[in-house]
């Protein structure tokens, strides 16, 4: 009842009900876009070809997760907003290693309008190479089935290329739009929207397989319990945290006293969020696709294809991927020597420890084994929903990347309506927000 009595205040803020609707409007737009065909696939015969593939693997597998589906089916839309998403995380580590680029990062407003302006480039480059290699394995399927597109050759390639292309860069334009009139983050709610589109065919398929036989209702209530017992678990990871106490001095200047006081430094167990599970997908996709298309033409290839395609071998690659990605996305968040110099020059220390050099160092040691227990975290559960699909054979591929990023997705936009809420004096959309607003009242 307290959640309802919540819910029902959103109504009541006119801004944010024509925000939360203008999110809405735009996510029919990207769903609708998801279900228009491109012109030279035989739609029909591609539907009854992609019933036949277990899973479209590599690279086009990691971005059928940002299309919701609709990259099987070669839609307009088919792409979504993983080109866009694959190069906003390629510029960031480019800005680490350029020194324009960095100082681009530094300017400000003006230096990262610039460094978006770059990431849209890049984002349209590999959508012209993602959309080009997509058209070769087509092609490739079309001689094992004639007549699965409609004509060949140079004429179709540039046509589909165009269309994915356009598609996946107007949807970036949607994603964009929702960040500046919507609610949450445009790229966040368009990968949000593709996974849960898919959910009633993941409900329908598991009913049709109890019906069936081939799964059984001990093993569906089984199977349900683990992923509502793994979405709590990346609740506490994107909720945990560490606080590190601080004291400021209290300084005298004139007839005021400052400071005095004591707060705290919150460090969150998952710092680095949810990219590193999608770079350490990215990166590990794109040489098992290379692979995969060589073991079509040379049968060496045919033993790393059939050991890394989604086997035991590429789950312990990606688990170490992403633990490695959690680092270097912490590294990039904190720097514990500048941490330590603004806590310094604005009279904090933490009791205990001297400020400085020694602060510095106790950054480092906690951001090292902090980060290490959240990213050992993070890659576990990111790995075990898919180790589940490999042991009960489930009837749809709901993978740890996907729950990760529909939680996570949930959680901040459920934040970012609750602070609306609260900033209008209404009790939050969660029963926490009552403590938050009491606690601003004092």
């Amino acid at each position: 009842m307290v959640l309802l009595k919540n819910f029902k205040n959103i109504f009541l803020i006119p801004e944010l009900l024509k925000k939360i609707l203008y999110t809405l409007g735009v996510l029919i737009i990207f769903r609708l876009g998801s279900y228009i065909p491109i012109i030279g696939i035989n739609s029909s015969l591609l539907a009854e070809y992609m019933k036949r593939q277990t899973t479209l693997g590599g690279l086009l597998s990691y971005l059928d997760i940002f299309s919701g589906g609709s990259l099987q089916y070669c839609t307009l839309f088919a792409l979504g907003i993983g080109p866009y998403i694959t190069a906003s995380i390629m510029m960031q580590l480019l800005s680490m290693s350029i020194p324009s680029l960095e100082a681009l990062v530094k300017e400000g407003d003006y230096g990262r309008k610039i460094v978006n302006q770059y990431t849209r480039y890049l984002a349209a480059i590999l959508s012209i190479g993602y959309s080009f290699a997509y058209a070769l394995s087509l092609e490739g399927a079309n001689a094992a089935n004639p007549g699965l597109l409609l004509y060949t050759g140079w004429t179709f390639k540039f046509i589909f290329v165009l269309s994915m292309t356009v598609g996946s860069l107007f949807v970036m334009w949607l994603g964009e739009q929702i960040s500046i009139y919507g609610i949450g983050s445009g790229s966040s709610m368009i990968i949000f929207a593709g996974i849960i589109a898919k959910f009633p065919e993941y409900i329908i398929r598991t009913i049709y397989s109890v019906q069936t036989g081939s799964l059984g209702i001990t093993a569906a209530i089984f199977i349900l319990l683990i992923f509502i017992f793994v979405a709590g678990c990346i609740v506490f990871l994107e909720k945990g945290e560490r606080k590190i106490p601080v004291q400021y001095a209290r300084r005298i200047i004139g007839n005021k006293i400052y400071g005095g006081q004591s707060t705290y430094i919150p460090f969150k167990i998952n710092s680095a969020g949810i990219m590193p599970v999608i770079f350490a997908n990215s990166v590990l996709n794109i040489p098992i696709f290379l692979i995969t298309m060589l073991a079509g033409k040379f049968a060496i290839f045919q033993w790393f294809a059939d050991a890394l395609n989604r086997g035991l071998l590429y789950h312990a690659l990606d688990f170490v991927l992403i633990i490695v990605f959690s680092f270097v996305y912490t590294a990039i968040q904190f720097n514990p020597v500048e941490l330590a110099d603004n806590l310094k020059k604005s009279g904090g220390f933490i009791p205990g420890i001297r400020p400085g050099k020694n602060t510095a160092n106790f950054f480092d040691y906690l951001l090292v084994r902090l980060g290490l227990v959240g990213a050992i975290y993070l890659a576990t559960l990111a790995v075990f929903p898919n180790l589940l699909n490999l042991i009960f054979s489930l009837p749809f591929p709901l993978g740890g990347t996907s729950l990760l990023i529909v939680v996570g997705v949930a959680l901040e936009t459920s934040a970012q309506i609750e602070a609306y809420l609260i900033e209008n004096k209404y009790e939050g959309f969660l029963p926490s927000g009552a403590r938050v607003k009491s606690r601003l009242a004092r």
